[in-house]
């Protein structure tokens, strides 16, 4: 465990000296928040969201790239080095699979969310294939999230749900399923918590620090590396995220750190924990959820406006005070679930 906070630490370091350098960078190249009108997924104007976030143009946007690429780089030195840093190789599954599962899935959703985040910046026009509207990225996600799904289940073995009072579950072939969903999920979760400065970003990292004591509870060492370079990370990234933010997550970043998320609580054998640790992701995907099948069947709106920060924002509640009270709830969720896992 030693070891595991030093490499926050080189984490955090490591991200605090490029992070400057990479926002001046991306106002370079103009890779910012673009004025736009944007849509919905029915492609209605979302008036109230561009009235509420008109202050955010000009930011950048990307900052998970850095830490994707970071983060990354450091796991490859910090696993090939783990003999001389006197870090023992334990793992519940072959280090080599769970390096590449981890690494494919942090990698893979990271260039669908960067070339999303490429299209909105640089204009792509969305009537073509490749301008990726909603649908053809949600389409993309599950053919990822089934790639994924599928290597924990034949390659890793993995078909089990450990569900606290109720015994472990076999699912068989239907794990495939099912971890495809929950990845798809806080893909999306995460995605739309990235709405308000330093709310996604804040819940990712109370998240990944419940998920660091699972895993070192259970000496998985090859999650446990990675999950500690990813908090460090983002810790140095929050410094700059939160309000005013100068740097946003972006879809790349967004995309990304909600399906790796989702796989590590998969690793753990923890789905269901990993739902209650991740408690405001749900509550916010769940609430833009509701929305949606609300406008669809019922013609209606349960909102005046979704996801729920939004909500909040429509209604008068400052922005640093909703994120505040999301960290608040959050940390409740965390040791919650926390509390349930150990019990």
């Amino acid at each position: 465990m030693v070891q595991i906070l030093g490499l926050i630490l080189l984490s955090f370091v490591v991200i605090s000296v490029l992070l400057v350098p990479y926002i001046n960078l991306l106002y370079k190249l103009k890779f910012t928040r673009q004025k736009q009108k944007t849509r919905d997924i029915f492609e209605v104007r979302t008036h109230i969201f561009d009235k509420l976030h008109e202050h955010k143009f000009g930011t950048p946007v990307g900052g998970g790239a850095l830490i994707i690429f970071v983060v990354t780089v450091l796991y490859f030195l910090a696993t090939t080095l783990m003999p001389y840093l006197g870090i023992e190789r334990t793992s519940i599954y072959p280090f080599k699979k769970e390096f590449q599962i981890l690494l494919f899935t942090f990698l893979s959703f990271g260039a669908l969310g960067l070339y999303d985040d490429l299209r909105k910046t640089f204009g792509f026009k969305k009537e073509k294939f490749w301008g990726l509207r909603f649908r053809v990225k949600f389409l993309f996600q599950w053919l990822l999230a089934l790639a994924v799904s599928a290597y924990l289940y034949f390659t890793l073995g993995i078909d089990i749900v450990n569900v606290r009072f109720f015994d472990v579950i076999d699912l068989g072939i239907f794990y495939i399923p099912f971890a495809a969903f929950t990845i798809v999920a806080f893909a999306n979760a995460v995605n739309i918590s990235d709405g308000l400065d330093g709310q996604a970003s804040g819940l990712l990292f109370i998240s990944l620090i419940a998920l660091l004591i699972m895993s070192a509870s259970i000496l998985d060492t090859t999650l446990s590396i990675f999950l500690g370079l990813w908090i460090g990370s983002l810790i140095a990234f929050l410094y700059f995220n939160v309000w005013p933010a100068r740097i946003m997550l972006g879809d790349v970043g967004a995309m990304s750190f909600g399906a790796t998320l989702a796989v590590a609580g998969l690793l753990l054998g923890k789905p269901i924990g990993l739902i209650i640790i991740g408690g405001m992701l749900v509550v916010e995907v769940a609430s833009s959820l509701v929305q949606i099948l609300s406008k669809k069947i019922r013609k209606r709106k349960v909102f005046g406006v979704a996801p729920l920060h939004l909500w909040l924002q429509y209604k008068g509640w400052e922005e640093p005070k909703i994120v505040s009270r999301f960290w608040l709830a959050q940390l409740m969720f965390a040791i919650f679930g926390l509390w349930l896992s150990f019990f």
